[in-house]
């Protein structure tokens, strides 16, 4: 079960930052309209169920380097530390902006030149804003990584609670909130995200030890409720293949149901891709033939869909009527046709910084040890986007003046969002459109392919509900 389901809008990620610092605020809308533009879509489940006071310390999954703490930093109606590797804090910029949003330094064992003694005041700090009824989160898996499962839990978090609540001046009411995140694709531009919080509960105080630290048993049972809360609110298969075979059994079971106008959320996609991941685990157990075969039918369909040149999701253009699907395009066409000038001046405009951001990240996939393709492009966008906004008003400026190139500064951001918009417009109407040629010219293949479709979809279901 999961809570309010909703899309963020851009305005909602700007407003929740008000009431901060100045400094802060324009920090968390920069991060705001970054995150907005390279995710299509942020979805957010179960956030109002997340308390608006009191100490909470929130506990996330890993997958994709400083994405991960921006998604929630941006999205979460309270005010929020976040615990990040201290190595971040190496570069004089960077420790500037870690300090500004209050985020504390953890220093790791697997980091070169670790203070590990260090980490002791930092989980002073952490009790003291627990104390005084802030918020913290932190990674328990201790890296960002590409596994396709959770990490081994460290048991920093547990450690942090029982230190906050136990003792003089406890953190009366401290809760721990899980907190999943999930990424159709994580490098992609324009993929989506997915912010999960999961069931909260609270932490009960126990006796320290001379030294202040929390018995070890007490501390191994609090890490291994953290880390089946995770569970519940992620997606865990063994091995990248297995991935890959829930992936594609999901994307062709929900394309029965989606259609122009419908496109399903993505919790429920996690949810069946949960399910199907246990349910593929178990049928891989008891009957790997079955398994085999089902995984070579599908792999099988997918290759005659992509030599037909549709997917799966538009076959489902017979669930409307061809005069709308036609006046649906045709409508798309025209506009795409109107706006096709500030379009092509606006990609024209931004492609050098949006191909030397994705370049960027993929020189630097990594940072030390930990997964960051995703953020080292954010960051590049961040600079680079605003620099070319800056070279075309100071080019005008030379030639124009100095009120053409004011004016010009948010006529290319417009521009800029035109070709973007436009761009997905047209990748979206090659797919249905693909699918309307096939289905005029080759209906008979169309039909099949869509009958094999519904055969497929009745199998996976049967595994599913078995």
């Amino acid at each position: 079960m999961h809570g309010e389901v909703r899309t963020i809008r851009l305005w909602e990620m700007i407003h929740l930052g008000k009431g901060a610092p100045l400094l802060r605020q324009v920090i968390h809308a920069v991060i705001s309209i970054a995150l907005r533009l390279f995710f299509r879509r942020i979805e957010v489940v179960g956030v109002e169920a997340v308390p608006h006071s009191g100490p909470l310390l929130f506990v996330l999954n890993h997958p994709n380097g400083l994405v991960d703490p921006a998604l929630v930093f941006v999205s979460l109606p309270r005010r929020v530390s976040f615990l990040a590797k201290s190595t971040l804090f190496d570069n004089a910029f960077g420790a500037f902006v870690l300090r500004t949003l209050e985020i504390l330094p953890v220093h790791r064992m697997i980091d070169a030149g670790a203070k590990l003694e260090s980490n002791f005041s930092t989980f002073e700090n952490c009790f003291e804003l627990l104390r005084s009824g802030r918020c913290i989160a932190i990674f328990p898996e201790g890296v960002s990584h590409d596994e396709p499962q959770l990490q081994k839990i460290k048991t920093g978090a547990a450690r942090i609670a029982f230190g906050a609540v136990s003792g003089p001046d406890p953190a009366i009411g401290l809760k721990i909130v899980p907190v999943g995140l999930y990424y159709t694709s994580k490098t992609s531009f324009r993929s989506e995200a997915l912010i999960r919080y999961g069931e909260i509960f609270g932490v009960e105080p126990i006796e320290l030890d001379a030294n202040g630290e929390p018995p070890r048993d007490a501390v191994a049972a609090l890490t291994t409720k953290i880390e089946d809360s995770l569970r519940e609110v992620t997606l865990n298969v063994e091995t990248g293949s297995e991935l890959d075979e829930v992936l594609r059994a999901e994307a062709l079971f929900s394309s029965v149901f989606e259609n122009l106008f419908f496109k399903q959320t993505l919790i429920h996609t996690l949810e069946r891709l949960q399910g199907l991941a246990a349910k593929y685990a178990l049928l891989e157990r008891d009957d790997p033939q079955m398994m085999l075969e089902l995984s070579t039918k599908v792999a099988r369909y997918e290759t005659d869909l992509r030599s037909s040149g549709v997917t799966s999701e538009s076959l489902s253009i017979l669930h409307h009527p061809t005069w709308y699907v036609f006046r649906y395009l045709l409508l798309r066409i025209v506009v795409l046709m109107v706006l096709a000038p500030v379009a092509i001046v606006g990609a024209v405009i931004h492609s050098p910084a949006y191909l030397f951001s994705a370049l960027i990240g993929r020189i630097f996939r990594t940072h030390d040890v930990d997964v960051a393709g995703s953020s080292s492009t954010i960051v590049a966008a961040i600079g680079l986007m605003p620099l070319t906004w800056g070279i075309v008003a100071a080019v005008l400026w030379c030639f124009s003046g100095w009120q053409i190139a004011l004016i010009s500064v948010p006529v290319t951001i417009l521009c800029g969002y035109v070709a973007l918009r436009s761009s997905e417009t047209l990748i979206d109407m090659r797919v249905w459109l693909r699918a309307a040629w096939l289905l005029l010219r080759r209906r008979a293949l169309f039909l099949r392919l869509l009958i094999r479709r519904e055969s497929l979809q009745r199998e996976i279901r049967k595994v599913i509900e078995e």
